[in-house]
C-alpha cells in the first residue's frame, strides 16, 4: 500500500528557510514520479516541483532558484529545501505519486496518492 508522510512544516519570516520531507512506503521513490504540490487558502492546488525516475526535476517558475528537491533512495525519502521564502509561499504542502502519465507534471488530477500535508507559513 502506497503511503506518503510529510514533515518539517512550520512558520518562518520572509527570507528564511524550511526543509520539508516526504517519507514513502509501499513503493520505491527512485522508480516512480513524485511531485510536491501546495495549496493556499481559497486557491487551487498548484505544482511546485516534480521528479521522475531519471532524477531530473521540473520546477515551477515561481520557485526556481529558491527550492531544491532531493531524494534519499536508501531512506526512501524525498526532501524539499526551501530558501528565500516569501509570504506568497504560505500554503499546505503535499507530496504525491501514482502518476497516471502524460507530460503535464503539475496537473494534480494525474496523481492518485497523496500525503496528509505539511503547513508552511511565511510572515512578512
Amino acid at each position: 500500500q502506497v503511503q506518503l508522510v510529510e514533515s518539517g512544516g512550520g512558520s518562518v519570516q520572509a527570507g528564511g528557510s524550511l526543509r520539508l520531507s516526504c517519507a514513502a512506503s509501499g513503493f520505491r521513490i527512485s522508480w516512480y514520479r513524485v511531485g510536491w504540490f501546495r495549496q493556499a487558502p481559497g486557491k487551487e492546488r498548484e505544482g511546485v516541483v516534480s521528479i521522475g525516475s531519471t532524477g531530473d526535476p521540473t520546477y515551477a517558475d515561481s520557485v526556481k532558484g529558491r527550492f531544491t528537491i532531493s531524494r534519499d533512495n536508501a531512506k526512501n525519502t524525498l526532501s524539499l529545501q526551501m530558501n528565500n521564502l516569501k509570504p506568497e509561499d504560505t500554503a499546505m504542502y503535499y507530496c504525491a505519486t501514482n502518476y497516471q502519465g502524460g507530460y503535464n507534471f503539475f496537473d494534480a488530477s494525474l496523481y492518485n496518492s497523496w500525503g496528509q500535508g505539511a503547513p508552511v507559513t511565511v510572515s512578512s
